[in-house]
C-alpha cells in the first residue's frame, strides 16, 4: 500500500508548562487546547512540604523555575505557562488571572480555593491588590490530593461563595488552585449563578493561547466563548466558610505576580 501522500503529521506549535511537582491534571491542560498546538509539560523538583505558602515559594523560586524552563527548550515551545524565567515569552497563573478579570470587566469576584485559610488569605490579599473588591469566599482547608474533590464539592463552593452577601454581589467566580478540577463544571455553574465563571487552570490555558495569537477550546464558557457572556448572580445571603473581605490597595506589583499560589 503506498502511504506516500500523507506526508507525515502537520506543523504543531508549542507550548511549555511548568508545574508543580504534584500537579495531577494533564488531561484537563490539554481539554482547553485546540488540535495544532502541543502541550509540553515539565514539573518542579520534588519537596516534602504540603500545599502552603511554604511550598508555593519553594515552587517558585527564581533557580527551580529556571531549571525548569531550560528543559524545555530543546523542544522550542513559543510561550512558557506557569513560569516566571526563560529565553521564550512566559505567564504565570496569577498574572493571567488579573488578565481575565480584565477582559471580562470584574470589579467584584468571589473565590473558591480548596486551600487553607492562611493561603486562601493570601489569594484574597492579591486580588485586592489589583483593586478588585471580594465579596465572599469559600475554602475547603485542604494540604494535599487536591486533584480528588469531586465536581459536586467544587460546585457546592461555588453556592456558598456566589451568594450576595453585605458587600452584594459579584461580577464573576473564580476557582482556585491549579490541581483542582473544573473544566466540564464551569459551563454549569454559569448557568446557574449568571456570572462568568473563571479556574486556575482555565485562565492560565486562554493567556498562554493568547500568546499565540489563537484561541483555546471551552463551549459555553465565558471567558473563551463570548456569547456566553450574561447576567448576574442570584440574590440571597452569606453563609458558610467565609473570610473578612481585605482593603483594595493599587496595582499588584510585578513580583506579586510571580508567585506560584494557584
Amino acid at each position: 500500500m503506498d502511504v506516500s501522500f500523507l506526508g507525515g503529521p502537520g506543523p504543531q506549535r508549542g507550548v511549555g508548562v511548568v508545574a508543580p511537582f504534584d500537579f495531577a491534571l494533564d488531561r484537563e491542560l490539554w481539554r482547553w487546547i485546540p488540535d495544532d498546538v502541543s502541550l509540553h509539560l515539565t514539573r518542579t523538583p520534588y519537596v516534602p512540604v504540603e500545599v502552603s505558602l511554604d511550598l508555593a515559594r519553594l515552587v517558585s523560586e527564581h533557580e527551580t523555575l529556571g531549571d525548569a524552563v531550560r528543559t524545555l527548550t530543546a523542544v522550542t515551545p513559543e510561550v512558557v505557562a506557569m513560569s516566571r524565567a526563560g529565553a521564550v515569552p512566559s505567564i504565570t497563573t496569577s498574572g493571567a488571572l488579573l488578565e481575565a478579570l480584565v477582559e471580562l470587566d470584574v470589579r467584584r469576584v468571589a473565590l473558591v480555593t480548596p486551600y487553607t485559610v492562611s493561603v486562601t488569605r493570601a489569594l484574597e490579599d492579591y486580588v485586592a491588590l489589583a483593586g478588585v473588591t471580594v465579596t465572599g469566599c469559600a475554602f475547603m482547608g485542604l494540604t494535599r490530593h487536591i486533584w480528588k474533590v469531586t465536581y459536586r464539592e467544587v460546585v457546592d463552593m461555588a453556592r456558598r461563595a456566589a451568594v450576595r452577601g453585605r458587600l452584594g454581589a459579584a461580577d464573576a467566580l473564580f476557582l482556585s488552585c491549579t490541581n483542582l478540577p473544573t473544566y466540564d463544571v464551569i459551563p454549569q455553574l454559569e448557568a446557574e449563578l449568571r456570572i462568568p465563571v473563571i479556574s486556575a487552570n482555565q485562565v492560565t490555558m486562554w493567556a498562554a493561547l493568547r500568546r499565540l495569537g489563537t484561541r483555546a477550546v471551552g463551549p459555553y464558557q465565558a471567558l473563551i466563548d463570548a456569547s456566553a457572556r450574561s447576567g448576574t448572580v442570584l440574590p440571597g445571603q452569606t453563609s458558610g466558610s467565609v473570610l473578612p473581605v481585605p482593603p483594595e490597595l493599587p496595582d499588584v506589583p510585578e513580583e506579586k505576580q510571580q508567585e506560584g499560589w494557584t
